[in-house]
């Protein structure tokens, strides 16, 4: 194998944003970020928004989740003018033979 091309291979938390849940495993994620862990040690960790303590097939529970403001951007974007393909296609051929 050569030298210095495999990225590191690291301990790392992985923290639930929505629930109180996090897991130390083994990963080559990279992040600056560091967390106390239960032994006393520090780690680096990465937020994830969704895991097994939040997801609704594991919990048996809607959680409707939305960090980054998507839904309401998209809304913003195309408000009430957003039509669905089928639409556009049927006024174009009606354009044409006219």
């Amino acid at each position: 194998m050569k030298d210095k091309i495999h990225p590191e291979y690291r301990q790392v938390v992985f923290k639930d944003k929505t629930a109180d849940f996090a897991v130390l495993t083994r990963s080559t994620i990279r992040t600056t970020e560091t967390i106390k862990w239960e032994d006393g040690n520090e780690y680096p960790v990465y937020y994830v928004d969704i895991s097994s303590a939040s997801h609704p097939f594991y919990t048996g529970r809607q959680q409707f989740v939305d960090t980054m403001g998507r839904v309401d951007k998209f809304r913003k974007k195309f408000g009430g003018t957003y039509q669905s393909t089928e639409k556009k296609t049927a006024k174009k051929k009606v354009a044409k033979k006219s």
